[in-house]
């Protein structure tokens, strides 16, 4: 539970919030900034992860993220300044 309540905590030694949110938002911020394309396909938590880093949202709101199964998310921009576009999932 102290996990899910604080974004600094990291029970038996795993990895906080915090570091998992700027671990993701680490390798968003080495996509290349000449307009190149990158498709990631990744688990609901690491789109969250991103979504809440590019947004630059407090960490709480990764719980407040649903990421539907085959849903597309785009993000465009560079680092520190990314812009989210949201599309449909397939039904």
């Amino acid at each position: 539970d102290r996990w899910l309540a604080d974004p600094r905590s990291a029970p038996h030694g795993g990895e906080s919030m915090l570091g998992f949110i700027g671990r993701v938002g680490g390798w968003l911020d080495t996509r290349p900034a000449d307009d190149g394309l990158v498709v990631a396909v990744a688990e609901p938590a690491v789109i969250r992860a991103a979504l809440v880093y590019a947004l630059n949202a407090p960490p709480a709101t990764y719980w407040n993220v649903d990421v539907r199964p085959l849903s597309t998310i785009t993000l465009t921009g560079l680092p520190g300044r990314w812009s989210l576009s949201l599309e449909a999932g397939i039904r």
